[in-house]
């Protein structure tokens, strides 16, 4: 498994850090694991969302559409072919 090492880290954030740690009863090493996994989880949700934004805006920048009333219809129209 790959490791990592982090130089001249600052004292107030190896202190937040430890303290998490210790709260949660991990090391310090699996506590950094933890955050770092939530940085890329919130990061890739991040991500996700400005896409949504994205495509509707795109969706409402094309207008209203044709909706089909009953979704039986197109089922109805492609058995009859």
């Amino acid at each position: 498994m790959p490791s990592l090492q982090i130089r001249d880290l600052p004292e107030h954030l190896y202190r937040m850090l430890a303290d998490k740690a210790r709260r949660h009863r991990r090391s310090l090493a699996q506590q950094a694991t933890v955050e770092l996994q939530r940085m890329a989880e919130a990061a890739a949700r991040s991500r996700r969302l400005e896409a949504v934004a994205r495509l509707r805006d795109d969706l409402l920048a094309r207008g209203p559409r044709e909706t089909v009333l009953d979704p039986a219809d197109p089922v109805r129209e492609d058995r009859d072919r």
